[in-house]
């Protein structure tokens, strides 16, 4: 028969186990996203944060487009993007292909890439 100070310090136990199971697991899909990058140009620096992005020049700060963003699946993202300077919406499919690195590619067929930002 298990005692209750036995069945608290089995609780305790795979709590304990579960906890650091999850402490080696990889980052979400989205975390890998967030945060700054840089196109090859070095012309704008796009911060991804929460679904949304926004792109701004890297010389004067000012705004160049802005939208939304999420996850097809763990590489592939889709970015629904407005450019302010053009005035005009796209769309954008993105590959993860490292973690330092997204592979893009416009509606139009336009390819670029953007490194994270150190």
């Amino acid at each position: 028969m298990i005692s209750i100070r036995s069945a608290a310090t089995f609780a305790g136990l795979a709590s304990a186990l579960i906890i650091s199971g999850c402490a080696g697991m990889p980052r979400s899909a989205e975390s890998s996203l967030e945060g700054q990058w840089v196109d090859t140009q070095g012309v704008g620096i796009s911060t991804f944060s929460g679904g949304q992005f926004a792109t701004v020049a890297s010389d004067t700060g000012n705004r160049l487009s802005q939208g939304t963003y999420r996850f097809r699946d763990g590489q592939t993202v889709e970015i629904a993007m407005t450019s302010l300077v053009r005035q005009t919406q796209t769309n954008v499919t993105c590959s993860l292909t490292s973690p330092n690195q997204l592979s893009c590619t416009n509606a139009q067929g336009q390819s670029f890439v953007l490194s994270r930002r150190a």
